[in-house]
C-alpha cells in the first residue's frame, strides 16, 4: 500500500456534471440575450444606433449574468470560448433563419449595409463575457 501525498493548493479536477451544468447555462444564457437582441432589432428599426446600444447592453446584462452564476472563478480563456460560442451561435441562427424564411435575416448581427454597427454587436458577443472574469490568473 502506497499513500499519495496531495497538495493542499494543487486544484481539483472539475465534475463532468459542473461542465454541463455550465454548458447549460451559457446556452441559456445566449438564447435569452438572442431574444432580446432580436426584440429591440425588430421594435427600434428606425434607429439603427439606438437598437445597437440596447442590444449590447443586453448582451452584456446576460453575459455579466452568466458569468456571476455559472462560473464566478471563470477565467479570460472560458471567457472568450463562451464569447466564441455566442458569435457562432449568432452567425448559425442567422444563416438557417435566413435558408429557412427564404430571405435575409440580420437580426443577431446587424446588417451588412451598417458595417460599424455590426462590428460593434460582433464585438460584443465576443468580449462581453470576458469583461466580467475576476480571476486574473
Amino acid at each position: 500500500m502506497t499513500a499519495t501525498a496531495h497538495s493542499p493548493t494543487a486544484p481539483l479536477p472539475k465534475p463532468r456534471h459542473r461542465r454541463a451544468s455550465c454548458a447549460a447555462i451559457a446556452a441559456t444564457c445566449w438564447i435569452v440575450a438572442a431574444l432580446l437582441v432580436a426584440i429591440a432589432n425588430s421594435e427600434l428599426a428606425a434607429s439603427p444606433v439606438a437598437a445597437v446600444v440596447i442590444e449590447v447592453l443586453a448582451i452584456l446584462i446576460l453575459a455579466g449574468a452568466y458569468m456571476r452564476i455559472a462560473v464566478p472563478e471563470a477565467t479570460l480563456d472560458h471567457a472568450l470560448f463562451v464569447g466564441t460560442a455566442w458569435v457562432l451561435l449568432a452567425i448559425a441562427t442567422e444563416l438557417i433563419m435566413t435558408a429557412r424564411s427564404g430571405r435575409q435575416w440580420f437580426a443577431l448581427l446587424g446588417t451588412p449595409a451598417n458595417g460599424g454597427l455590426r462590428c460593434v454587436l460582433l464585438i460584443a458577443w465576443l468580449i462581453a463575457p470576458a469583461l466580467f472574469v475576476r480571476s486574473h490568473e
